[in-house]
């Protein structure tokens, strides 16, 4: 495993990255026999510790996770074990993940961009969150929907489009307010797989 332990203006010491290693280990080693990319940050948010954890766990599988605490041991033992939890939920369809993947189509490649406001939009705005301008390319893999609802899960992210293996087009699950998963399957996607 390639691990790499940071503190953004923290030392972390060898006894932690020790721990940090040796749980990781424990942990992914019960459902990777591959080696594995993980990165662990610790950084200070007030009187608490926060433990950011990232494991890149093979194609398109990423595992993140965070957590505080009044000390840097448990903020890091909370996130690995939100980690553990969700292996040990999506276990069988992590085990079986490359089998199901061989074969599938390349993914799409999707450019995303967040735009700036106008100058003359900014000043009615000075009091609302900043605009972050930002533009990255990500992949859009075909996916069912169970493995779109298990990467959101997995990677704990906010929304994630995909392209739908039933009908191939394009779909979008999403993170909802009282937590659970929202799915937009447009209506154009449904017509083109009853036309098929």
């Amino acid at each position: 495993m390639q691990l790499s332990v940071k503190g953004k203006q923290i030392d972390v010491g060898d006894a932690l990255r020790s721990h940090v290693e040796t749980l990781l280990k424990d942990i992914t080693g019960k459902y990777f026999s591959e080696s594995l990319d993980a990165q662990v940050t610790f950084s200070r948010e007030a009187h608490l510790f926060r433990a950011d954890i990232t494991v890149h766990a093979g194609r398109g599988i990423m595992l993140q996770a965070n957590a505080n605490a009044s000390e840097p041991y448990p903020a890091f033992d909370m996130a690995a074990q939100r980690i553990a939890g969700r292996l040990r939920r999506y276990k069988n369809k992590i085990k079986h993940h490359h089998q199901e993947s061989l074969g599938k189509n390349e993914a799409l490649i999707a450019t995303s961009f967040v735009l700036q406001a106008e100058e003359h939009d900014r000043e009615e705005q000075a009091n609302d969150n900043p605009v972050v301008v930002a533009e990255m390319t990500t992949p859009i893999e075909t996916l069912t929907v169970s493995q779109a609802v298990m990467r959101l899960d997995l990677g704990d992210l906010p929304a994630l489009m995909f392209r739908n293996d039933a009908h191939g087009g394009l779909n979008m699950i999403y993170r909802r307010a009282d937590g659970h998963i929202g799915w937009v399957d447009p209506t154009e996607s449904v017509a083109k797989a009853k036309k098929a």
